[in-house]
């Protein structure tokens, strides 16, 4: 483990490392660990016991934060069609063009957040993968953002749409909202996200597949949610049974 800094150090004093919290009391520790000089973002991480190498236990999706990620998301939209530029732009989204925008970004910019794209520009827009890949900004129908439904898809981006995908160790990671969020804000965020999971639960998910999670913020430690809590909430709302 590296070594940590006072700051940090003294962070680690105010909650107790072994514990499982409930989600409120969770929110309110990583609030109060929120310390820095800027509007850190809350960080949600959970670990599956999932194998991403096996196609029945692939987890992937986009869920729309019913309160926002509290950034302003830059949406590049890539299409040749005069009606889906339009719609995106009325949209809002940032960026709207075709070869053009293909062609800067063969040159190196990436001045935004996330791509949608048509089904048609696919066969041009997929041979940006090894520069959009590895960012985790290629369209995907996995997770909706090869589309002809653009206006909806940008305005989903817009309000704090997130996508997701398991990494090679099974873990999934989320940003959630900024430390300045109210509690119950960031607390149905992060519920938003559980909820989307397991409507998302791949068939080959055995049991309780989700092993832990945990929240922190940038620059904070991170504090243990408890899952019972969070499951007992889901199935108030008839997500689980």
């Amino acid at each position: 483990m590296p070594k940590r800094g006072k700051r940090y150090r003294a962070l680690l004093q105010k909650y107790d490392l072994t514990k499982e919290y409930p989600l409120e009391e969770a929110v309110k520790i990583v609030k109060d660990l929120a310390t820095a000089r800027f509007d850190e973002t809350v960080e949600l991480a959970i670990n599956t016991n999932l194998n991403p190498t096996y196609a029945d236990q692939v987890l992937r999706g986009a869920v729309v934060l019913p309160y926002g990620r509290g950034k302003k998301v830059k949406v590049l939209v890539l299409t040749n069609n005069p009606d889906k530029q339009k719609e995106a732009q009325e949209a809002g989204a940032d960026y709207v063009g075709f070869s053009e925008y293909i062609e800067k970004i063969k040159q190196g910019w990436l001045d935004f957040d996330a791509v949608v794209a048509t089904p048609d520009a696919m066969p041009e827009v997929g041979k940006l993968g090894r520069i959009l890949g590895p960012r985790g900004l290629m369209p995907s129908p996995k997770t909706g953002t090869v589309t002809n439904d653009v206006k909806s898809v940008v305005e989903e981006l817009k309000k704090g749409r997130v996508e997701y995908r398991l990494d090679k160790t099974g873990n999934l990671h989320f940003p959630v909202g900024k430390a300045s969020f109210p509690p119950e804000h960031l607390a149905e965020n992060i519920l938003a996200v559980f909820e989307d999971i397991f409507k998302n639960k791949p068939s080959g998910a055995k049991g309780n597949f989700i092993k832990s999670a945990y929240i922190s913020t940038t620059m904070s430690p991170s504090v243990k949610l408890s899952l019972n809590d969070i499951y007992a909430k889901l199935k108030e709302r008839g997500v689980l049974s």
